[in-house]
């Protein structure tokens, strides 16, 4: 393997013909789908410059970038800082790949139940994250209606939205 450059976050290395981006510093990432007893999914929007525009996801971050800590940790952490909700179950779905054509970094997938609003959100310091509350009996008008105000959608909303309404006494 060869490294094209190395960065503070990211490393672009080449392996053969093929050229991707690998995380330095972590163990990989998590990502949580949340809904609230009120029926409330909760998705967090966030500038993102690749795209250059506001994106709409699930709550999301690194895992070990600040230090060693378990998946499941990462993902009670990443709730809070980015809803500001705490979970008193984080159930543990499946792990995959996030771009396997683009990156090394894989993705833990968590289900938090028994929300509980416990703070603001909005990220740490250096984020810009605006909470959404979204009804999950109007999820699709209200994505949408989003994509009309030309917010990009992350595509794994779909996902997380199929273990929602799974999880749904509806």
């Amino acid at each position: 393997m060869e490294k094209l450059y190395e960065g503070k976050f990211l490393n672009m290395v080449r392996e053969g013909r093929w050229e991707y981006c690998e995380r330095v510093n972590n163990t990989g990432a998590v990502m949580v789908f949340a809904c609230t007893p009120e029926g409330k999914v909760l998705l967090v929007e966030e500038f993102r410059p690749p795209i250059g525009k506001r994106c709409l996801c699930f709550p999301a971050g690194l895992s070990g970038d600040e230090g060693p800590e378990s998946d499941a940790a990462a993902a009670r952490r990443e709730l809070l800082e980015e809803t500001g909700y705490e979970a008193a179950e984080m159930k543990f779905l499946f792990h995959g790949p996030s771009s396997p054509g683009l990156t090394s970094e894989s993705l833990s997938f968590y289900l938090a139940t028994g929300l509980r609003c416990v703070a603001a959100g909005g990220g740490v310091e250096n984020e810009n994250i605006t909470v959404r509350e979204a009804p999950l009996d109007d999820i699709d008008a209200w994505l949408a209606a989003r994509v009309e105000q030309g917010i990009a959608l992350d595509p794994r909303i779909y996902t997380g939205l199929y273990f929602l309404k799974c999880q749904s006494p509806v």
